[in-house]
């Protein structure tokens, strides 16, 4: 099982450039029965991802596959929990 914390970055200001690939990398991350469940880190922090049925580094490709971690507008980090 897996936490990914997705903490707002230098271009956060892009996020609304970037939502709908979010959304659509969110949805596929469902559809693959990765994650568990996704919501927002308050106050305003960004977001964080529960995943399993995946390895580390095919969840870490998965996140980098993310828009707003490709263009920066959040910073990933992955909690392995076991």
């Amino acid at each position: 099982m897996f936490v990914v914390l997705l903490k707002f970055s230098d271009n956060k200001g892009q996020a609304g450039e970037f939502m709908e690939g979010h959304n659509e990398w969110i949805k596929r991350g469902f559809d693959d029965g990765v994650f568990l469940l996704v919501g927002s880190l308050q106050p305003s922090l960004g977001g964080g991802v529960m995943a399993h049925n995946t390895s580390l580094a095919e969840l870490q490709a998965r996140v980098n596959g993310d828009p707003f971690v490709a263009h920066n507008v959040v910073s990933a980090e992955i909690l392995e929990i076991t």
